[in-house]
């Protein structure tokens, strides 16, 4: 099974299993890419969000006009910080942006329970290892490829590149199928 991309300089379709690194630049504008990633060729979709509520993603989904009933958003924010919470079929908590376990746990459950073309955003690996540190998030990473090939899935993971140091980037690289580039000025290249 293929999955189509409607990401510009990207191949027009990538296999399921498929685990993408975008890079880009901690004030980059990712909303674009990542939306265009869940319109296309999609029957449900899961988004772990490091960086923001499960509200800020909703209105995210609803100004770029994609289906939020396919969504499964899974926030990680919204209890450390103490806001109001309240779980739903589309929504769903964990502790803390290092809850590794419970955000694995979360995308194993979904990747079970839904059929179809399946996609995941990681928004941020970056979040993550601030959280935690690079080594336990690159071990997160594995572990959530390693979901996506079992399941047929496809997957779209957010660095921000000045944030962490090269060494740490080539390390996080290796593990990917192919790398979206997205520099300071809106454009985007592609290495598959």
């Amino acid at each position: 099974m293929d999955y189509r991309l409607a990401i510009e300089n990207a191949p027009e379709t990538v296999p399921a299993g498929t685990g993408i690194m975008l890079l880009h630049p901690s004030t980059g504008e990712t909303d674009r890419l990542d939306t265009d990633f869940f319109k296309t060729d999609t029957d449900n979709l899961f988004i772990l969000s490091t960086r923001t509520t499960a509200r800020e993603v909703k209105q995210k989904l609803e100004y770029y006009e994609v289906d939020e009933s396919k969504a499964v958003i899974l926030d990680t924010l919204s209890i450390e910080r103490g806001y109001s919470r309240r779980s739903s079929d589309n929504v769903r908590y964990v502790s803390s942006p290092d809850d590794f376990d419970g955000m694995i746990a979360a995308i194993r459950e979904f990747l079970e329970t839904h059929d179809g073309k399946l996609r995941i955003s990681i928004d941020s690996v970056t979040e993550m290892a601030y959280y935690a540190d690079e080594a336990r998030a690159r071990e997160a990473i594995k572990r959530i490829l390693t979901l996506l090939e079992e399941h047929d899935a496809v997957g779209l993971f957010h660095f921000a590149e000045e944030v962490h140091a090269a060494t740490e980037l080539d390390a996080h690289r290796e593990l990917f199928d192919g790398v979206i580039d997205l520099d300071e000025d809106g454009t985007v290249s592609c290495q598959f």
